[in-house]
């Protein structure tokens, strides 16, 4: 299994699947989260799914509900100043801790 290099709350870029319906269309959105075992994502407004609810204390009305169902992992690039990037790991020599990079320009990633 690869490590995930995609963390929460990151810009994402949808580059293949259900939402890429037409060529031209863009699809992006931050990430809700993330579950590891099964390599998927939830991003936000991608992959809506219209679920039925009960009525309950929470949701008085119940009926369908519109969410986000999840996406997995390889259909997804993380957006960086506008533009897609592939992302790397290095280690940083100042706080020897592993620091996610840019694969084109060697630059952090925030």
């Amino acid at each position: 299994m690869s490590k995930i290099k995609l963390k929460k709350g990151d810009l994402v870029r949808v580059i293949s699947g259900e939402n890429r319906s037409t060529k031209n269309k863009v699809v992006e959105g931050k990430i809700i989260s993330i579950d590891i075992d099964k390599m998927r994502a939830i991003v936000e407004g991608v992959n809506l799914i219209s679920k039925s609810e009960k009525p309950s204390a929470k949701n008085t009305n119940g009926g369908i509900v519109k969410k986000e169902g999840s996406i997995h992992i390889s259909n997804l690039m993380l957006v960086e100043g506008g533009k897609v990037v592939r992302i790397g790991r290095k280690i940083n020599e100042n706080t020897k801790k592993l620091e996610r990079i840019s694969r084109k320009t060697k630059e952090a990633i925030k």
